[in-house]
C-alpha cells in the first residue's frame, strides 16, 4: 500500500538557498510532523521537489502538505527571478544550475536521508530535465509531466516556424507576474490593459511595442526566441533548453515522462522516453492519457477530467494525479511495492466510442488503457497513405506521371486554429476595473485556440474567422484527402509522419499538415464530426530538419517533412482517416510572409501560389503506426 496520511505538516517558508553565483531562491520546505505535538519527525526522510515559475503558495502549497503528511520532505521553490527569489528571470537560462545545486543542498539538510526525486508540470518538468543534465549525485527519482525535449524541435520553435504561445505566455502569465510587474502598479496594469488578440491581428510586434518594453529581460528573450532559428545559436545549444543534446551524460534515474495526446509537449515526452529509456539502466516509464495541457489547473490537471475539448472519453479515463506519483515514489524512495506491476508503456487509446452527444454537447470518444513493453509497440506497422488527385486517401502509391493541386496562400487570411496540441493561447479578460481593485491574480483568461479535439468548423468566438460555422475544409488554400469510408476499424498508436511534395513561387512558405477522424453523419451531429488527432507544420527554408536556413527554389518541388505528434485512436468502420494539407496554422504558428524575410517582425506580406505534387515521382503521403495486433 501508498503511504498513509499519518503526520501532521510543519512548514519553514521562505527558505533562503544560495546558489553557486551567490543568487537566493526563496523555497518553502514542508516536513511531516507530530500529529500530537506538532513538532517535525526527526527521522530523516526522503525529500521531493518542485521548482515553479508560478508561485509556491495556493495551491502549491496544498500541494507540498499533502506528500509531507505521506512521509516526505517537500520543497517548493520559486525560480530564479520570479516571486520571492533573487536574480533575473531569463526563461529556463539558469534552470540546469540552479536544479542541481537545489537538489545538493536539500540532500544536506539533516531532515533528508540524502535521496531527492523531483516532479513538476509544464514549466516544472522542463526544470526537472534541465537539472537531470547536471547529473546531481543525491537525485533518485524524476516524474516530469508534460515537458519538452528539444526547444528548437517541437517546443519554442516546430520545424522552423514560431509557437506563437510564448509570446502570449510573455504578456501574460510570465510577464504580468514578473518581479518587477508586480513591484510596480503601472507595469502591472499595462499588463492588464493588453488584448493580447489585438497584439497577434496586427501583425508581428517589434521591441519597444508592447509592455514587454517595461521588464527589459522579458522582452530580451521573447524575442530572442522568435527571432533565432540557427541551430549553432546559443540559446538552442542549452541545457535548459535543449536536453537531447545531453542525454548522454544527464542522471540516470527511475524516471515517469508523462502526457497527454493533446498536450502541447505530446511529442517531447515520448522522444525523451524512447531515447532516454535504451541508453540508461534505470527503469523508464511512459504514461499518456487522452488529456489536454495541465499547468493551470496544477496540481490536480487535467488528468481528473473525462473530456479533451468537444470529446468525452468516460470515467474511464480518470487518473488520480497526485496518487499516482505517489506510489511511483513510495517505490523508488521508501522500498515499497507500490509501482511494481506497472507497466513500461500505458497509454489511452482513443476512438472505442459510439459517438453520441453527451451532456456538456461533447461528442463520445471513448477509448480504454493500453499496455506495452516499449514506444512504438513492437506490432506497429508503418503504413503510408497516399495523396492522389481526386482527393482520395489510400495505400495505393499513385501511378499519374504529373499530377498536383494549386491554392493560394494569402498570409493575411490563415487558417485559424481548431483546438489541438495547445497551451497557452491565453489574453486576460478585458475589465474596466484597474488592478487594484481587481487584481491581476484573479483575473479569468480567455483561451483563443481551444485544447483538445474539435469539430473542425469555425464558432462565433474562433479567434482569426470571418464567419461560424465554416467547415475549414470548404477553405479555398485547404486540401482534402481523404479515405473511402472505412469497411473494418483501423487502430493506430505511436508516431505519424508526413511528407509533403510542395511547390511554391515565393522564396519562402509553409507547409502545414492534420490528421482527421471523420466521423459520418448521424442523427444528433448531422453534418459529421471531423475530429482533430494532430498536426504539424515546415517552415520552407528549414525543410529536412535543417540547421541553418536554405531558402527553396521557386517554382522547384522540394519535400516538406512534418511529424505530427503522437497519438492513439481508433479510426472506427464507417470513418475514413483524413489528411488535410494547407499553408497555415494560427494562431498555433506564425504565418509565414513568402517573402523570405525575418523569421519574426517581417512587415511585407507576399501572396503565394503553392503546389501539393501527388505524383508517382512525388508521391505526398502521411505514413500511420497501425497496430496488427488480435487484441
Amino acid at each position: 500500500m501508498s503511504s498513509s496520511a499519518n503526520h501532521a505538516v510543519c512548514a519553514e517558508l521562505n527558505v533562503s538557498v544560495e546558489m553557486r553565483d551567490g543568487t537566493e531562491l526563496a523555497t518553502d520546505i514542508y516536513r511531516p510532523a507530530d500529529r500530537e505535538t506538532g513538532e517535525p519527525i526527526e527521522h530523516p526522510k526522503p525529500a521531493l521537489l518542485d521548482r515553479t515559475p508560478y508561485g509556491k503558495r495556493g495551491r502549491m502549497e496544498r500541494h507540498g502538505e499533502w506528500y509531507a503528511k505521506r512521509g516526505y520532505v517537500v520543497a517548493i521553490q520559486d525560480c530564479r527571478g520570479r516571486f520571492d527569489s533573487g536574480g533575473e528571470f531569463y526563461i529556463f537560462k539558469n534552470e540546469a544550475e540552479d536544479g542541481h545545486d537545489t537538489v545538493e543542498w536539500l540532500a544536506d539538510r539533516p531532515y533528508c536521508d540524502g535521496q531527492v526525486g523531483t516532479f513538476g508540470t509544464s514549466y516544472g518538468a522542463w526544470v526537472q530535465s534541465a537539472l537531470a543534465t547536471q547529473d546531481p549525485p543525491h537525485l533518485e527519482a524524476m516524474f516530469v509531466n508534460q515537458g519538452a525535449a528539444n526547444g528548437r524541435e517541437a517546443t519554442f520553435r516546430h520545424n522552423g516556424a514560431f509557437e506563437l504561445r510564448w509570446l502570449c505566455w510573455a504578456l501574460t502569465l510570465g510577464g504580468g507576474f514578473a518581479k518587477r510587474a508586480l513591484n510596480d502598479n503601472d507595469i502591472q496594469q499595462a499588463l492588464a490593459n493588453v488584448d493580447v488578440r489585438e497584439v497577434l491581428e496586427n501583425g508581428p510586434i517589434h521591441p519597444g511595442q508592447s509592455p514587454l518594453k517595461h521588464i527589459p529581460t522579458y522582452e530580451d528573450w521573447t524575442f530572442d526566441i522568435m527571432t533565432s532559428g540557427h541551430a549553432e545559436d546559443d540559446l538552442w545549444q542549452s541545457p535548459g533548453i535543449n536536453f537531447e543534446l545531453y542525454y548522454d551524460e544527464s542522471a540516470d534515474v527511475p524516471t515517469v515522462y508523462s502526457g497527454a495526446w493533446y498536450d502541447s509537449y505530446t511529442k517531447a515526452t515520448c522522444d525523451n522516453f524512447k531515447k532516454l529509456s535504451k541508453r540508461k539502466d534505470s527503469d523508464h516509464f511512459l504514461l499518456m492519457g487522452p488529456w489536454t495541457h495541465g499547468w493551470n489547473e496544477y496540481p490536480l490537471p487535467s488528468w481528473n477530467k473525462s473530456y479533451s475539448g468537444e470529446l468525452e472519453f468516460g470515467e474511464e479515463a480518470l487518473m488520480d494525479y497526485q496518487r499516482t506519483r505517489l506510489e511511483f515514489f513510495d517505490h523508488y524512495l521508501k522500498g515499497k511495492d507500490t509501482w511494481a506491476s506497472q507497466p513500461t508503456v500505458q497509454y489511452f487509446r482513443m476512438g472505442e466510442g459510439d459517438g453520441h452527444r453527451t451532456r456538456g454537447d461533447r461528442l463520445f470518444h471513448g477509448g480504454s488503457w493500453i499496455n506495452g513493453d516499449s514506444w512504438p509497440l513492437p506490432e506497429t506497422e508503418f503504413t503510408t497513405f497516399y495523396a492522389h488527385k481526386n482527393g482520395t486517401l489510400s495505400r495505393e502509391v499513385p501511378t499519374a506521371n504529373d499530377s498536383a493541386t494549386s491554392y493560394e496562400f494569402d498570409p493575411k487570411n490563415p487558417v485559424p486554429t481548431l483546438g489541438g496540441n495547445c497551451s497557452s493561447y491565453i489574453t486576460y479578460e478585458p475589465r474596466e476595473e484597474t488592478i487594484l481593485e481587481y487584481p491581476l491574480a484573479k483575473r479569468n483568461l480567455i483561451d483563443m485556440t481551444g485544447r483538445g479535439g474539435y469539430d473542425q468548423q469555425t464558432r462565433e468566438d474562433t479567434f482569426f474567422a470571418d464567419q461560424a460555422g465554416v467547415p475549414l475544409e470548404a477553405r479555398d488554400d485547404v486540401l482534402v484527402f481523404r479515405t473511402p469510408q472505412l469497411e473494418e476499424s483501423v487502430r493506430i498508436a505511436g508516431p505519424i509522419s508526413v511528407t509533403v511534395y510542395g511547390e511554391t513561387d515565393a522564396p519562402d512558405t509553409d507547409f502545414t499538415a492534420k490528421l482527421i477522424d471523420e466521423y459520418p453523419p448521424s442523427p444528433e451531429f448531422e453534418d459529421g464530426f471531423a475530429l482533430n488527432l494532430a498536426d504539424s507544420i515546415c517552415r520552407g527554408r528549414y525543410r529536412g530538419y535543417r540547421e541553418t536556413p536554405d531558402f527553396v527554389e521557386p517554382g522547384a518541388v522540394h519535400e516538406y517533412e512534418m511529424e505530427p505528434y503522437p497519438t492513439a485512436n481508433v479510426f472506427k468502420a464507417g470513418h475514413r482517416i483524413r489528411l488535410d494539407i494547407s499553408s497555415s496554422n494560427f494562431p498555433r504558428f506564425d504565418v509565414n510572409h513568402n517573402t523570405g524575410g525575418p523569421l519574426y517582425g517581417d512587415r511585407k506580406y507576399n501572396l503565394a501560389t503553392n503546389t501539393v505534387h501527388h505524383s508517382k515521382e512525388h508521391p505526398t503521403h502521411i505514413d500511420l503506426p497501425l497496430q496488427t495486433d488480435s487484441e
